[in-house]
């Protein structure tokens, strides 16, 4: 997401940083064009007006512009005011306190993408937080939309209200209310019916449900993709229906990212949650500080642990871990990080995270890198003996075109991965003798990168190397490129 907004700003403060000293005409015209580049993005007008006159207001001042480093300070004052264009340094979460069941009430026009959104956010919570769910469908117009939810509730094993036919979204709703006291639920999500535009008869019934329930939640689900007209219809709603946040859906597939940009300011409503794709369990809180760095190419490692975390299996960590300070890698390990790396999302969602590596995903993608390479590294390995992947030095030419007959690929993709895993695992070496993952934890400070990351290999001076000795998708591309 905002992939074209973040390569426009990139450019322009690529120049401001390449400047001993600024003056305030050099500010003024890198803010025409940063006002260009948010148009260009679909960010509404008047949100576009406030950023611009803010940022200049800041940016042209005398701590700026007499700082030893001018450019960064620009930088600095930009990040902080999309940081709170995009609803604060806060994050937004649910309120779920009071007394059980706690209904949240889905809103939104018909395609914005409510049911599944609400099967996310029921098993978000049931995992995350360890609540008791029951999902209800109340749109009883659009046909099969109730055998939709019942359906996404058995693939995420949540409860979801019996369908009676013939009954109307109220009485749903009040026999939910019902069903969801008696079965001790902590948190009842109503989908509600859409529309295909925004209509009286479709306010009047959103207004009948929530006077039946007394929603603590009411969320609006917006198609990100739909740009101006997401907006608009944020604020078709908010005039009409009491609204306390926002979840932008398809956040993945929208490059322009103007929808997010503008739905604070519009709706004065937070965005609580971003889809970001279509499996179940793609719904991330929605972090302005972290998406704010991410728009400026500053990268986002606390998502990348984060995602570490979930991808790792707790054993499989311990037993990395126990490697690495042994300095120990052979080509099982290899493997198990590459469909770690997978599992985390592959080359392009790692790649837009890491600090500065922007124009390496854009190399990769103009030299039609893609997935695929961990898929052939991993086809590789899979064509190796147990013995060849506990003892790679076995691999001399007679295995490697084996190897590489296969698997489908040339000898030269086969010694790319074998040099790929040479260095890796001097990076391992190189850990143990800075004294294993202690000695990591001791650089990264207490707690840190290293230290939560023993499944990726932890690394130094910001880099990665248990991912491949310096940037991740670089390297991969050097090793592997056809």
């Amino acid at each position: 997401m905002f992939d074209a907004l973040s390569d426009r700003l990139g450019n322009v403060f690529d120049r401001l940083r390449g400047r001993g000293a600024l003056k305030e005409q050099d500010v003024r015209d890198a803010m025409r064009e940063v006002r260009i580049a948010l148009l260009e993005a679909d960010v509404a007008l008047p949100v576009v007006r406030r950023f611009i006159d803010d940022v200049t207001e800041k940016a042209v001042g005398v701590e700026v512009l007499k700082s030893v480093t001018p450019g960064q300070q620009v930088v600095k004052v930009v990040n902080d005011a999309l940081v709170d264009m995009l609803g604060g340094t806060e994050v937004p979460g649910l309120d779920l306190a009071a007394t059980p069941p706690v209904v949240i009430m889905m809103v939104g026009l018909q395609g914005s993408g409510k049911t599944t959104s609400t099967a996310k956010l029921a098993k978000l919570l049931k995992e995350k937080q360890g609540k008791k769910v029951m999902m209800a469908s109340l749109d009883v117009n659009r046909p099969a939309a109730q055998e939709q939810l019942k359906v996404l509730g058995e693939q995420v094993e949540v409860a979801t209200l019996p369908i009676v036919a013939g009954q109307m979204p109220v009485d749903i709703a009040a026999r939910a209310m019902q069903a969801a006291k008696l079965q001790a639920v902590d948190v009842l999500l109503l989908d509600t019916a859409g529309r295909l535009h925004v209509d009286s008869q479709l306010m009047d019934e959103m207004k009948a449900v929530a006077a039946t329930t007394s929603p603590r939640e009411t969320l609006l689900v917006v198609d990100s993709l739909t740009g101006q007209d997401a907006v608009n219809v944020a604020q078709a709603f908010t005039g009409q229906v009491d609204l306390t946040g926002v979840i932008l859906t398809r956040m993945d597939g929208d490059a322009r990212g103007g929808a997010a940009l503008s739905m604070r300011h519009v709706t004065g409503k937070p965005i609580k949650f971003a889809g970001t794709g279509e499996k179940l369990d793609a719904l991330e809180v929605f972090q302005p500080a972290r998406v704010a760095s991410r728009i400026l190419g500053m990268g986002d490692i606390v998502s990348i642990v984060e995602k570490a975390a979930q991808a790792i299996e707790q054993e499989e960590a311990e037993r990395m871990a126990e490697r690495m300070a042994k300095g120990q890698f052979d080509m099982n390990d290899l493997r198990t990080q590459l469909r770690q790396m997978q599992s985390m999302g592959g080359l392009g969602a790692l790649a837009g995270m890491l600090p500065g590596m922007k124009k390496a995903k854009a190399a990769m993608q103009q030299s039609g890198m893609d997935d695929r390479v961990l898929l052939r590294m991993d086809a590789i390995i899979g064509s190796m003996t147990p013995k060849e992947r506990a003892k790679p030095e076995l691999l001399n030419a007679k295995r490697k075109i084996r190897i590489a007959n296969g698997s489908g690929v040339q000898v030269q993709d086969v010694n790319k991965l074998i040099k790929m895993h040479q260095e890796m695992e001097r990076a391992m070496k190189q850990i143990k003798k800075m004294g294993g993952l202690g000695g990591l934890a001791k650089l990264f400070g207490k707690g840190g990168l290293g230290a939560a990351m023993p499944g990726l290999g932890g690394g130094q001076g910001g880099s990665l190397p248990g991912l491949g000795g310096g940037s991740l998708p670089g390297n991969i591309g050097d090793l592997l490129k056809k």
